[in-house]
């Protein structure tokens, strides 16, 4: 099948008209007029800044030309996380302008590197779900798919990881600390956002009386438009994120008294992403924050609809919402609210709108991610959306009685989950809501059907499809990797940057001694590069010759960072044991974040700093293993460690990974995959070939069935020597300087209830390291795998991706 991207490439490239020589006029011009500088006094920043405003100029000529042609039918893709990252790469790489901007910035005596690196990191994103957003609005703009992106714009994005003597220590990310050139305020647009209050009812019996709700607390939602440039600068669509404002004003008194909290309650709304949930302020924050940006969205595009199209009536023909997770569920609630309430559409018109209008990505089967809340704070939040909800559930639960299904099934259908405290389950609301349901790997849609969706299923139209994740290629192959990058144009030439399904040309060359080699140079060019970079941040000294086994991610007990340390453990055992066995030389690199309330993971970090302190201070280790634990991890560090990376860890609890898109960046840039039959671990093993990555460990169904027995990790422990020698290190107090009680919950929980079948993989695990070892020491088999992993990658692309959401789900065509 022909490749999407190479379907635009039959477009004609757009000119924008930029010379190195007019694009130099343009920066000098911002630099005068809009900062205020002459060139003797701009500092990098200021350049910088320049170089951004003179960039946007011509990415709204696109914009502007995008917009003027109203299209039949347009996305909005709903997301409480954006992981942009940083743009200015992105955006000159997608205008194709990136030798005209250093060809100017050096001219004007900039160094064009340094000047990037004055970008902050807009971390509105924890991991894998907010990346993927970010890559579905790169590929809806290079495929010229109309839409907008819609979320929240966070003051402050995922707090500043450091760290301190080993410990996670959260500060306050400040992404806007010097104003974002890219985005356009729009102050002329803004909406009222309700909370509390009461509801009343007028005219008609139960069935034909109007409901009145009148909020207690009203907020402003303002939105800031950023541009998303597609590739070649074909096409723009805009990243449009929600500020909350007060809509009350600040009296000079009320603002010292006790009367100025509600104002500054309502922008808290925006300040941060992902509030501490442990408490209950915490949860209060993250329901306004989800019913805010999801009621802010809706009322923009259906102001937008009216004005394009008229009646909301035809509002599924013009009009697609995607759900990114159960974040924005409420939209179910609010958008039936809105066509019933404020638009006078019956119960059953406005319902059949709105199914047909929204549709849910589910990304998740663990179900402490499987959001409910209260019935309590629903009532009392959004007292209006809770009757509706109990509405949908009542007709909903007497379309299923009819069928004769017992209490026991319908207590599991119900959107009201019952027990002590009643709780709303919002992916039940969101499956019901909504056309179609898609998981994001193969998997986990199968998952989906037998496990968290296996009794709805059976008595709801819903579709459930699968739409495996992707990536943008763009961003982390062309712009992430560019020593890699300048050896596939110059091998395949520049139709490779149009087409990446011609890269599987480069199996022929995988074993071919010249393309090898280059191959190999590239990966140790990104190895030196971080290698420097681990220096500067760390400290720590890494030999570039090493292997380099990465483990980047958001950390959590089912993504199992603890079994990697357990192995680098019983590794470091092994070195000491036998110092001259010839032992691979490896360096372990870990980064990622842990949520603030989520202490377990918490303290899998103090381990893994601990355990780094002592491995790379033993002088009978030496270089034979390094131990890394890089800080503050984002899009912008993960671009640099993932061109760099020889092994990729994507050891997930079987059945727990929805899909992973990490697995697809590094597995595109070469690294070999060490991971369990988990998420799209399994497509990438179809397509690159069984031969050419490592799987180990229990299957999802082996999984749930130790699950079932509640099998005990001593039960293992107790047959394995290496495992239990490991534990006992941890217990001893080896690696917390004496201290046996700092990792006493972990000990605990290796050797009681495995959930998260940490010990019962340790030796399958250790074994696919070992088998990592031996293909290292196949110089040749080692790189034929590393360059038919990118060979047979093009099918992760977000664009394939996009694609099948806008065909099977989205109901429109693309060129």
């Amino acid at each position: 099948m022909q490749h999407v991207a190479a379907r635009a490439a039959k477009r004609p490239i757009p000119d924008h008209g930029a010379t190195s020589g007019s694009l130099r006029n343009a920066i000098l011009s911002k630099l005068r007029y809009a900062m205020r500088k002459s060139a003797q006094s701009a500092t990098d920043r200021d350049w910088y800044m320049a170089t951004v405003l003179a960039l946007r100029d011509r990415i709204v000529d696109v914009w502007s030309n995008s917009r003027s042609k109203q299209p039949e039918k347009r996305i909005y893709y709903l997301s409480i996380e954006f992981l942009i990252g940083r743009l200015l790469f992105d955006a000159i790489i997608n205008l194709d302008l990136e030798d005209v901007t250093r060809n100017a910035l050096s001219e004007l005596g900039v160094n064009f590197d340094r000047l990037r690196e004055m970008e902050p990191d807009a971390a509105l994103g924890n991991g894998g779900l907010g990346r993927l957003a970010a890559c579905f609005m790169d590929s809806m703009s290079a495929l010229a798919i109309p839409a907008y992106g819609y979320g929240i714009r966070y003051e402050h994005g995922l707090f500043e990881q450091r760290i301190h003597e080993g410990w996670q220590r959260e500060f306050a990310e400040d992404w806007l600390s010097h104003g974002n050139p890219w985005e356009f305020p729009r102050a002329d647009i803004s909406y009222s956002i309700g909370f509390g209050g009461t509801v009343e009812y007028s005219g008609g019996d139960d069935s034909t009386a109007r409901a009145t709700w009148s909020p207690a607390e009203t907020v402003l939602a303002v939105p800031y438009d950023t541009p998303i440039a597609g590739w070649r600068g074909r096409h723009v669509n805009a990243l449009r994120l929600w500020s909350a404002r007060s809509a009350e004003p600040l009296q000079d008194a009320a603002f010292n008294q006790r009367e100025g909290a509600r104002p500054l309650r309502g922008e808290a709304i925006s300040r941060f992403l992902y509030p501490n949930d442990s408490t209950a302020e915490g949860r209060e924050l993250r329901l306004r924050q989800e019913y805010f940006f999801t009621a802010a969205s809706l009322q923009d595009l259906l102001r937008r609809h009216r004005r394009e199209f008229g009646s909301l009536a035809s509002l599924p023909e013009h009009a697609a919402v995607q759900l990114n997770d159960t974040h924005p569920a409420i939209a179910v609630a609010e958008l039936m609210r809105l066509l019933v309430d404020e638009n006078g559409f019956s119960w059953a018109d406005a319902w059949k709108i709105t199914r047909r209008t929204l549709s849910y990505t589910n990304h998740t089967l663990l179900p402490e991610a499987l959001e409910s809340w209260t019935v309590e704070l629903i009532g009392r939040l959004l007292p209006r959306h809770l009757q509706i909800i109990y509405q949908i559930n009542w007709y909903h639960l007497e379309e299923v009685n009819k069928s004769g299904r017992d209490a026991a099934f319908l207590r599991e259908v119900s959107l009201i989950e019952e027990g002590e405290e009643k709780r709303v389950r919002m992916a039940h609301l969101a499956f019901l809501g909504c056309h179609c349901v898609n998981g994001v790997s193969q998997l986990h849609s199968d998952l989906l059907r037998e496990t968290v969706f296996h009794n709805l299923a059976q008595v709801s139209a819903t579709r459930i499809v699968n739409k495996t994740n992707g990536i943008s290629f763009r961003r982390w192959l062309y712009a992430a990797n560019r020593p890699l990058t300048g050896l596939l144009v110059d091998t395949l030439g520049q139709r490779v940057l149009d087409d990446p399904g011609c890269m599987r040309e480069i199996q022929d060359r995988a074993g071919d001694h010249d393309f090898v080699a280059s191959y190999s140079r590239a990966r140790q060019i990104n190895k030196t590069r971080l290698a420097a970079l681990l220096h500067a941040r760390t400290g720590i000294h890494v030999q570039p010759d090493a292997l380099f086994d990465v483990h980047v991610k958001r950390v959590h007990e089912y993504k199992r960072q603890l079994l990697n340390i357990l192995e680098t453990i019983a590794l470091y055992h092994g070195i000491r044991a036998r110092p001259n066995a010839g032992w691979v030389p490896r360096v372990k690199i870990f980064a990622g974040k842990a949520a603030a309330s989520y202490e377990r993971a918490k303290l899998i970090i103090k381990l893994a700093n601990d355990v780094s302190g002592v491995i790379n201070a033993d002088p009978v280790v030496g270089d034979r293993l390094k131990v890394v634990f890089v800080p503050n991890y984002g899009a912008s560090l993960a671009e640099e460690i993932i061109p760099a990376a020889d092994v990729s860890e994507q050891i997930s609890t079987a059945g727990m990974e929805a899909s992973g898109t990490g697995n697809m960046k590094l597995a595109l840039n070469g690294a070999i995959t060490i991971g369990t039959e988990d998420g799209a671990n399994i497509e990438i093993r179809e397509h690159v070939g069984s031969e050419n990555l490592v799987i180990f460990g229990m299957t999802a169904a082996e999984v749930s069935e130790r699950r079932e027995q509640k099998l005990q990790g001593s039960d293992i422990a107790g047959k394995s020597a290496r495992l239990a020698h490991v534990i006992q290190s941890l217990a001893s107090g080896e690696f917390s300087e004496g201290d046996r009680e700092r990792f006493a919950p972990i000990v605990r929980s290796l050797l009681d209830y495995d959930r998260f079948m940490v010990a019962a993989d340790f030796d399958a695990y250790w074994e696919a390291q070992r088998s990592i070892d031996e293909l290292w020491r196949r110089p040749a088999d080692w790189w034929r795998a590393s360059i038919l992993n990118t060979a047979h990658m093009a099918w992760f692309s977000s664009d394939r991706a996009i694609r099948e959401y806008a065909t099977d789900i989205w109901q429109i065509a693309v060129n």
